[in-house]
């Protein structure tokens, strides 16, 4: 299970976000996280919640995703969750929003 997840680092995040790539941006962490500090043009679907909507926020199972959640835990198994629902493009960021706010990169609120 563990080597369906391909890691994507908060670099490589900051980079397609600053170069304007077409991605999705996939917060799993719950509502109440979400609303603290999220990155900006994220949407929240937590974790328990991904297999009843995640088709209908992303239909399109080619579309580069990109998975977080505060520490990398909850996006590996989100991203194992999706690979079996058919989508080909996901990836966790590794260490999640720790690794995003060690490097000081912007959150929104």
């Amino acid at each position: 299970m563990k080597n369906m997840i391909i890691q994507i680092t908060a670099d490589e995040v900051k980079k397609s976000i600053d170069d304007k790539k077409d991605i999705v941006l996939l917060d799993v962490r719950t509502p109440e996280e979400y609303s603290r500090g999220k990155i900006e043009g994220s949407m929240n679907i937590s974790v328990e919640n991904i297999t009843d909507q995640i088709i209908f926020a992303v239909p399109d199972k080619n579309k580069i995703i990109y998975a977080y959640c505060l520490s990398g835990s909850r996006s590996e198994v989100v991203v194992a969750m999706m690979k079996q629902l058919g989508y080909t493009n996901v990836f966790s960021m590794t260490s999640g929003l720790l690794m995003w706010r060690s490097k000081k990169y912007p959150l929104s609120t």
